[in-house]
């Protein structure tokens, strides 16, 4: 049986995470004033942090300073408060960020000896 497409060599496994992030950074500029902003600094902190393991497992040493500095601003535990406007301008860079890294980090994946048989 012959493949018409071979196996890749890498996986985007950022990507899922990353779109995830996007989704719900945008959607928490409608509750930056509100106690809601809490779930969603707990959840975007938590994205990013995941998304900062698969850089690490793609040895894209350079998306972790991004990654940490959006742990740090979005750190539930200890907030940071910024004015409206810096907030809405936060979460839209940090959207693009986690599109961006989730397009371009890729994990290589071990070749699969059972792919090369015929």
């Amino acid at each position: 049986m012959s493949q018409r497409y071979p196996n890749p060599s890498f996986a985007r496994l950022a990507l899922a995470p990353g779109l995830l992030s996007a989704v719900v950074l945008l959607a928490g500029v409608a509750v930056i004033d509100s106690d809601w902003f809490t779930i969603f600094r707990y959840a975007i902190s938590i994205l990013a942090a995941i998304v900062a393991v698969f850089a690490f497992q793609a040895k894209q040493w350079w998306w972790l300073s991004a990654f940490a500095a959006i742990v740090v601003l979005w750190n539930p535990i200890f907030p940071l408060s910024f004015e409206m406007l810096v907030w809405q301008v936060l979460h839209l860079a940090a959207a693009v960020v986690f599109v961006v890294a989730g397009l371009m980090i890729k994990v290589p994946q071990a070749k699969d000896p059972t792919s090369s048989r015929r």
